[in-house]
């Protein structure tokens, strides 16, 4: 299979984090509470997951969709994306992030009576958690559910996995993680998904902010770790690049 050129990867992972952010943000910010047929959490976890799956499909034989840094960091860990890649794609989809709040922004703000205290799909702990929840809580929330999208991610992805399926289990894993823990964070798993909203809000989500990179980080981190041993002789060859399709890796050349 042929190289990708970063350009390519890179402008498709900003795009596809894009879209994340103003599909499952937007869907929270604009729909979630609209009057009497408001979609609710459950509508909300729904958009995130069809986010990722449309952009799987659409890109993901592109730059393997990541469309989040955590994703990114967990695969290069796992040894199936290059470490040398990393930066450029945590650029693309922080860029992207922060494109699909502005847009998500100038939409919502159309409307008379929107205010950025009312929220803006950010994350946060203690007052500002859905339930208040406290901050342990919610860090250990944000580590084991980004853990569990990595290890569905990795698993599903792998050689000796059927590759038709693995679209489907990522996208429904993001579903499940939302249904979760929106109460309880307001479900981040993806420090670009939360940096983009924060920046637009200010405040407290700014403050927070953190949490929402150290903890999916060191959840992907220690996944990547778990399926390096626990799926370590399925595949012959080196991988380079695993794309979130279950498609063949592309090796880089590294």
């Amino acid at each position: 299979m042929p190289t990708i050129p970063m350009p390519k990867r890179f402008v498709a992972e900003l795009m596809g984090t894009m879209w994340l952010v103003l599909g499952g943000c937007g869907t929270a910010v604009l729909a979630a509470k609209f009057p009497e047929t408001g979609v609710g959490f459950l509508g909300v976890a729904f958009a995130f997951g069809l986010t990722v799956l449309t952009m799987v499909a659409a890109i993901g034989g592109t730059s393997g969709a990541h469309l989040n840094p955590a994703v990114t960091i967990g695969l290069a860990t796992a040894g199936k994306f290059a470490w040398r890649d990393v930066l450029p794609y945590i650029v693309a989809q922080l860029l992207g992030a922060i494109i699909g709040a502005g847009i998500l922004y100038l939409i919502a703000s159309g409307t008379a009576g929107f205010s950025l205290a009312n929220g803006f799909a950010t994350n946060g702990f203690g007052v500002h958690s859905p339930g208040h929840y406290s901050a342990a809580a919610c860090f250990l929330s944000e580590v084991v559910l980004t853990f569990a999208f990595l290890m569905v991610i990795i698993g599903a992805t792998r050689d000796t996995a059927p590759k038709a399926a693995a679209p489907l289990a990522i996208g429904l894993a993001l579903t499940l993680i939302h249904l979760i823990s929106i109460p309880v964070t307001n479900t981040s798993v993806n420090p670009a998904r939360s940096t983009g909203p924060a920046l637009f809000a200010g405040g407290s989500a700014l403050v927070q902010l953190p949490m929402f990179w150290i903890a999916p980080i060191l959840g992907a981190v220690v996944a990547g770790m778990l399926a390096r041993w626990l799926f370590a002789g399925e595949s012959t060859e080196p991988i380079r690049e695993q794309q979130a399709i279950g498609r063949r890796p592309i090796v880089t050349g590294a």
